[in-house]
């Protein structure tokens, strides 16, 4: 039988799940853990991948260090426009390099990005991973089977890029401080999420530095709706001056104080996160702190096409990329 780039045949793992009765799924289980699928239905995989002349990747990336030239890109949402532009970084890299890629979209889910993880680890080369909610321990045992980088996000061990975040808060204080405010909000995001506590502690430690007065509420979710929700508590409390979580959340709260008569930015000053596309269209423009998204998503792939061709990442210690504040009509004097 004629042979593939896994090690042999033009049979592929969908082949061998079909003629077994089982899932592609129950497939790579039986090849990369076979703990987790019982033995009559792993020597029953077994045998008709050898009918078949299949062989699995994990068996052939070992002896062969053969690649299917895909590396996989795990975001917590695709909705969120953050994500556009660290998946178009991706995917011109990978293109430059000869390697496809593949998404995960985990919903904001921990589980579903989990089920996803494990489902697609076998058909991958390497793994991109952005704003994940796993623990570190999960992503470091993913990343003993290929490479991983991850973004948004410091985990001890792996290469990880992130923006500035602690001098993007510290610069957004420092332009609410010079409009004359003395109260500063933050308007928390997930809490399982890495960045939305290192963005609360800028926060704290820039008050501290500065002198005003912190305030944190939340959490509500990453989306328009979580910011239009939290408008409420921000009038209620009569908070003049908010930074959030991300721009979602930002556009969602200036909506949701118009619907109460609350005026953007002479009642209260809003920032956001990110700089996504609609942060400059929307009325106010929105103040912003903003990271290089694509070139997140270009160096993650960079380092991972090296790490495949044997160079060794430079270094473990999380990549800091540079931001800046865009300052737009969403903020006023106090």
């Amino acid at each position: 039988m004629a042979s593939d780039a896994a090690g042999g045949s033009d049979a592929t793992i969908y082949d061998v799940a079909r003629v077994a009765g089982v899932s592609p799924s129950t497939v790579s289980r039986a090849f990369s853990r076979p703990g987790r699928v019982s033995a009559q239905t792993a020597e029953r995989i077994r045998k008709v991948a050898d009918d078949l002349g299949y062989r699995s990747r994990e068996v052939s990336r070992t002896s062969a260090k053969s690649t299917t030239k895909v590396i996989g890109v795990a975001v917590a949402d695709i909705t969120n426009p953050f994500n556009f532009r660290v998946i178009r970084g991706c995917q011109a890299a990978a293109a430059e390099a000869g390697f496809v890629v593949t998404l995960n979209d985990a919903q904001e889910s921990e589980s579903l990005e989990r089920e996803l993880l494990r489902r697609s680890l076998p058909l991958l080369d390497g793994l991109v991973i952005a704003s994940s909610r796993l623990s570190d321990t999960e992503l470091r045992t993913v990343a003993k089977t290929l490479p991983v980088v991850v973004l948004n996000r410091r985990v001890a061990g792996l290469h990880c890029i992130v923006p500035d975040m602690g001098h993007g808060v510290r610069r957004a204080a420092e332009h609410l401080i010079g409009l004359g405010h003395r109260s500063i909000t933050y308007l928390a995001g997930p809490e399982a999420s890495w960045a939305d506590g290192i963005r609360w502690r800028a926060v704290r430690d820039s008050a501290t530095e500065m002198g005003f007065t912190e305030h944190r509420i939340g959490p509500f979710a990453p989306t328009l709706q979580g910011g239009r929700g939290a408008a409420e508590v921000v009038a209620a409390r009569r908070f003049k001056a908010v930074v959030c979580f991300n721009d979602l959340m930002a556009i969602g709260l200036i909506r949701g104080l118009g619907e109460r008569g609350i005026r953007v930015p002479e009642q209260v000053s809003v920032i956001g996160f990110d700089n996504i596309f609609a942060s400059a269209i929307i009325t106010p423009g929105l103040t912003t702190v903003a990271a290089p998204l694509t070139m997140l998503g270009d160096s993650a792939v960079r380092t991972i096409v090296a790490t495949l061709n044997g160079t060794k990442p430079p270094e473990n210690l999380p990549v800091t990329v540079p931001v800046r504040l865009m300052v737009r009509q969403s903020t006023g004097p106090a």
